[in-house]
């Protein structure tokens, strides 16, 4: 089983896309899927609704893992993302992730938080 890797992901569904949303989203993410940032958990369905928003803003990113853990179907890591918006402005936020893959090596669940960087 291959497990994926949220750079991977980031790059794929956000960043980088070069294959439509749909096929980039179930490349890295089980059909039971939940998602928590900042205290909020949402579903597989109210994701894909979050990163349709998101992508359709993001020009440009990049991602930095500092960190990265797998640990049979437990994954931890740390980055930095750097992104331009279609209206010009910027962000660089540094986020600490925490999850579980699913059988198939998607994830399964991830948690995340994180904080703003001086640009």
């Amino acid at each position: 089983m291959n497990q994926v890797r949220i750079s991977d992901a980031l790059r794929a569904v956000a960043f980088e896309p070069t294959r439509d949303l749909t096929e980039a989203l179930d490349m890295f993410y089980a059909p039971d899927y939940t998602h928590r940032s900042d205290g909020k958990t949402v579903n597989r369905a109210e994701f894909v609704e979050m990163v349709t928003r998101v992508r359709a803003q993001i020009v440009s990113g990049t991602v930095t893992v500092l960190d990265e853990l797998r640990d049979g179907p437990h994954y931890a890591e740390r980055h930095v993302f750097e992104i331009t918006m279609a209206d010009g402005s910027t962000a660089k936020r540094e986020i600490a992730i925490f999850g579980s893959y699913a059988e198939d090596g998607r994830f399964r669940h991830l948690s995340e938080t994180g904080f703003d960087l001086p640009a």
